[in-house]
């Protein structure tokens, strides 16, 4: 029946071949251009030779994407497929020598926020960066691997076309058609074999690539790369695409962000509070704070301020998100969980600070633009770095990051000689942040708590020192948020503390440290990574010339809280009259709304889980 048909199964099973018979060079080049990169590339850089490893399905995956693409081209026109393949190996060979190169300088692969700073350099920034940086020491590094393969592919491409009518001579008359067609069809059996291999092992992380570019936030893709089964952009291509896509994502969100801006109405300002202060600290579990009732001494300073009655812890405050830059979003926007908008159609507050009179000062130990930093970090803070906003927003900001926290107090006192009459100053802490032993220094002042403090049976040794490295870094934040107070403890001002989340520190099983981005929310999870200390310091003078609101402030301590409606204590400190104001969601207000719901994640009530 198939001599019939006139099908020839040896033709047949042979086409499978063809792709790659077709564009051998560019099959074998970029297979071994993708190897080069994921082999040479480990992440996280901090742990190559201590347990990194290239992406597990690397191999596989290569060959089916090449294969992919050696189809496409197949199927184009011949003199055209030349001039793709031209475009493809500039394209590929460039990319890879920006993402190698990017790993070398910046012990990163290529970011959202490399493509982000690459597209706001100017001319000459650009000349001054080629200068200082291209030298021919990044020649004899790892980059040099992708230039000696593309030397080679050069040299290559040049014999085989002066040799190419010796081969025709020398090697094609030899073979007979019968003796091609069985050659092929042996070889598309072996490719048939190894696409069904492939394609069962790299489709999850396919579906997860194609999952991650159907988001339309940068917050959501951030969300997505917490899931264990997150795409592995595993070649810089992808990398790249990746980067490209966040951008447009970003700039779509600052678009709306200018948007927002336009609707910043100022009724009036009474200037009820001169000098408002806002801490946000990071990963701060309330748990472990001896503020709280924690049995360790954490936090000696503000105990102390607390038994002296200047400062108000408040009982029942949980963040919305267990991530920085979600939580950010949510505590500057005043847009609150619940509204239809999204977080970038409101205003932030301290545009509506700025425009009301008040000087408003940002000195943060994280959000700054650093080619390396993770989509997490590009998520949180490519709206605050955008220069036209961070302008609308701020007066004053600081220009660097510090190893510890004591920076930010060093750059404040360098900083205040700008401040006015009026100031809203927002700092912003790298607190409890892994890893948690460089958040504090290591002497004997500071390491104040040691692992054979703890009687905690059920943990091992290295989770004792991890848990001890924990509660020093809350001890030492204790004395940096104390510092604070002091600076300000001649002024009409007041301080409010909070962090941006919480964190998982070996409190009940599972014994982990860290946060659990994918589970779902549960009490427990809510209780470790949610739960967060929220204090107000009020200083002598404002507790003398606001009594009133020293006794509101006392007797909101017991209210329910989510921090996204931040925005709206502050704006009542500052005596701000707008339209954007909203009483039932400034706690210390008597039309405080306590049965409002506190959605966490987008998805779960906590006052629900509370009650379970």
């Amino acid at each position: 029946m198939l001599k019939g048909l006139k099908i020839n199964p040896l033709k047949w099973i042979g086409a499978l071949f063809m792709p790659i018979q077709k564009n051998s060079a560019f099959f074998v080049f970029m297979f071994a251009l993708g190897m080069i990169c994921t082999q040479l590339e480990l992440m996280p850089v901090y742990l190559v030779g201590k347990g990194a490893e290239p992406y597990q399905f690397s191999e596989p995956e290569l060959f089916l994407d090449i294969y992919a693409v050696c189809v496409v081209l197949t199927l184009i026109p011949r003199k055209v497929r030349y001039w793709v393949r031209a475009l493809l190996y500039i394209l590929l060979y460039t990319t890879a020598i920006v993402d190698m190169y990017c790993y070398v300088r910046f012990e990163s692969t290529l970011t959202p926020t490399m493509l982000m700073l690459a597209n706001e350099t100017t001319g000459q920034e650009a000349s001054e960066f080629l200068r200082g940086y291209i030298t021919w020491d990044v020649v004899t590094s790892k980059v040099g691997w992708v230039l000696l393969l593309a030397l080679v592919h050069i040299a290559w491409t040049v014999i085989r076309r002066m040799t190419r009518h010796l081969s025709n001579r020398l090697i094609l008359p030899k073979m007979t058609p019968i003796v091609i067609e069985g050659y092929n069809a042996i070889v598309g059996v072996i490719v048939a074999w190894a696409l069904c291999s492939c394609v069962t092992l790299v489709w999850p992380n396919k579906e997860a690539m194609h999952r991650m570019f159907t988001h339309t936030t940068v917050g959501q893709m951030e969300h997505e790369l917490t899931r264990k089964d997150k795409a592995e952009f595993y070649v810089p291509i992808y990398r790249l695409v990746f980067s490209m896509y966040a951008n447009h994502l970003a700039d779509n969100q600052l678009v709306q962000l200018e948007a927002a801006s336009e609707k910043v109405q100022i009724d009036s300002c009474s200037y009820r509070v001169p000098n408002i202060v806002l801490i946000i600290g990071e990963s701060y579990n309330k748990h472990h704070s001896q503020l709280y009732g924690y049995n360790m001494p954490t936090t000696p300073k503000q105990k102390a301020l607390a038994q002296e009655g200047t400062l108000v812890p408040f009982t029942d405050v949980v963040a919305p998100w267990n991530l920085t830059s979600f939580v950010f979003k949510n505590i500057l926007s005043l847009q609150a969980i619940g509204e239809k908008e999204e977080w970038c159609d409101k205003p932030l507050f301290p545009e509506v600070f700025r425009k009301a009179g008040y000087h408003v000062t940002f000195i943060t130990n994280q959000f700054q633009s650093k080619a390396n930093e993770a989509v997490y970090d590009f998520s949180g803070g490519f709206f605050l770095n955008n220069p036209d906003l961070s302008k609308k927003l701020f007066d004053t900001r600081n220009t660097r990051l510090y190893p510890y926290d004591e920076g930010v107090l060093q750059e404040y006192d360098r900083l205040k000689k700008e401040d006015k009459e009026h100031n809203l100053i927002i700092l912003h802490l790298m607190g409890s942040h892994l890893m948690y032993k460089s958040r504090y220094p290591q002497n004997a002042t500071h390491k104040y708590l040691k692992e054979d403090m703890y009687n905690r049976p059920e943990l091992t040794k290295k989770q004792r020192m991890i848990l001890a490295d924990y509660d020093n870094s809350v001890r030492y934040n204790d004395s940096i948020v104390w510092a604070v107070t002091q600076r300000f403890a001649d002024k009409d001002a007041v301080v409010i503390y909070m962090p941006d989340h919480a964190e998982e520190i070996f409190d009940g099983e599972p014994y982990m440290y860290g946060r659990m981005h994918g589970a779902n929310i549960d009490y427990r999870l809510a209780r470790n990574e949610m739960e967060i200390p929220f204090w107000i310091w009020g200083s002598p003078k404002y507790r003398e010339n606001h009594p009133y609101g020293w006794t509101a402030i006392q007797e909101a301590r017991n209210r329910p809280m989510m921090t996204d409606v931040l925005p709206h204590l502050l704006m009542y400190f500052g005596g701000i009259a707008s339209p954007l104001y909203h009483e039932q969601y400034n706690i210390v207000s008597p039309a405080y709304d306590t049965k409002r719901p506190r959605i966490l994640k987008g998805v779960t009530d906590y006052n629900q889980l509370k009650k379970q």
